[in-house]
């Protein structure tokens, strides 16, 4: 071993907490109670996730409904897909203002937003190219971290300050996603570095894809399907790990640009923002190890060699199928899939949709025929399709998590006014504290030994 590795093996033995003891001192590990619902720790207008019904203490399956600060995700998907392509800038405007803007508030809401998208001069050389990294992620939050050296009034808790932050944060992230990417292929794969300039005239959606390819050119069923992406993906409670995050940080009363940089930070893990790439590297294994992807039940034995942790990464997951909130469907998963049919036939991908579809449908006969006793109910979740959907727009698998943070940086930036349009309460849970002996004793009852007996 070496001087780390030796270290590592002693640090792990004496950090080494048995799983019995948080079931003896009824900890809520992941803040999740017994039967998978979650901790209440807050109350929010955002948004609401309802995935199952609670009857005599029972959890209940249930088809998956998402709101928007009271409006169905579905009225939403309808009242954007049927206007003109700003779809995620109109619900930008909901999620954080609490209603729908019309007229001129919109025009000037939408004007506002992309005129932010400008980054300041010499910010892809000064920032991006001058501290470089291989990850789009943390370039992100350095990016973000950046912004408030640039901020007259970095600090200030005012209101305004913190609505005018947030649009700014909602604009350049869409532009700093793209100018990122072009700077690691050129500083670590030898290629050009392409650096568009944003065209007010745009979406954020357009904008992205004509900033991110060097043809800067897209066709209006790409720019929509983008534009429906970014907004399911625009918030989801305040209890997902990113969301939490954010508000944590922010109930610190730490600068808007703090919280942000942590709640990148969150996403960026593989069990958060990550599961889309998964779930296309699993789908593409799919089409090489079954001989007819159309075949249910050469699909079912295959995702049962998944489970059983023979086929794939041996991990036994099934990449985007189960939620933590969600039972018998994801609403946004249903969405995504209806609406990626018109591009992926536009492509000639329509044989690959439908074993999409095919999975989605054996993966939850498959989990409750292996794991009996087990959920009551999993059905296939957004990321199942956010990669295919990405896949079919022709975005390279390193920005599929960065473009889950173009959408989500809605969601915190809402939550975050939320949360500063009220008294704030800093966010500090308990830890119960246990010694080197008791770890050691599975019936004793200690916290630092206060009820210490030995």
């Amino acid at each position: 071993m070496n001087y780390f590795e030796q270290l590592a093996a002693e640090t792990k033995q004496r950090n080494h907490i048995p799983p019995e003891a948080y079931i003896r001192y009824g900890v809520k590990r992941g803040l999740r109670n017994e039967d998978g619902t979650g901790v209440l720790v807050g109350l929010s207008s955002v948004s609401a996730v309802i995935g199952y019904a609670v009857v005599d203490g029972n959890v209940r399956p249930m088809e998956g409904e998402l709101y928007y600060r009271g409006i169905e995700i579905n009225d939403v998907v309808k009242t954007i897909m049927d206007g003109d392509c700003c779809g995620f800038e109109k619900t930008a405007a909901i999620l954080l203002f609490g209603e729908v803007l019309e007229g001129d508030r919109m025009d000037d809401f939408v004007r506002r937003l992309r005129q932010m998208m400008i980054m300041p001069d010499n910010f892809v050389r000064d920032v991006l190219n001058t501290f470089r990294t291989n990850n789009i992620m943390n370039s992100l939050g350095r990016s973000v971290l950046t912004m408030y050296t640039l901020d007259k009034n970095p600090d200030e808790l005012s209101l305004p300050n913190q609505i005018r932050q947030a649009m700014e944060l909602i604009a350049r992230i869409v532009t700093l996603v793209p100018y990122a990417y072009h700077v690691i292929q050129h500083a670590f794969h030898g290629k050009s570095l392409i650096v568009h300039r944003p065209d007010t005239d745009l979406s954020l959606s357009q904008n992205f894809l004509r900033l991110l390819r060097p043809s800067g050119e897209y066709t209006e069923t790409e720019s929509r399907l983008l534009d429906l992406a970014f907004t399911l993906h625009a918030d989801h409670g305040g209890g997902n790990n990113s969301t939490f995050v954010t508000r944590a940080v922010s109930s610190t009363m730490t600068d808007f640009y703090s919280a942000i940089g942590a709640a990148i930070g969150s996403l960026k893990g593989p069990l958060h923002g990550g599961a889309n790439h998964r779930v296309v590297q699993m789908m593409a294994d799919l089409r090489e190890s079954v001989k007819d992807p159309t075949n249910r039940e050469q699909v079912r034995d295959y995702l049962a060699k998944i489970m059983r942790k023979e086929a794939f990464d041996r991990s036994g997951k099934i990449y985007g199928v189960g939620h933590a909130v969600y039972t018998s469907s994801d609403p946004r998963a249903i969405i995504l899939r209806d609406h990626a049919r018109a591009l992926a036939a536009e492509k000639g991908r329509s044989e690959e949709l439908a074993a999409y579809e095919l999975v989605e449908q054996e993966a939850p006969l498959v989990f409750a025929e292996m794991k009996k006793g087990g959920k009551p109910a999993i059905s296939a979740n957004v990321d199942f399709y956010s990669g295919f959907v990405y896949d079919l727009l022709g975005i390279p698998p390193e920005v599929y998590t960065p473009m889950f943070a173009i959408g989500r940086m809605v969601g915190w930036c809402a939550h975050r006014l939320e949360m500063m349009s009220n008294p704030v309460k800093i966010v500090r849970p308990a830890f119960g504290s246990i010694c080197e002996y008791c770890r050691e004793q599975s019936s004793h009852v200690c916290a630092v030994c206060r009820f210490n007996d030995k």
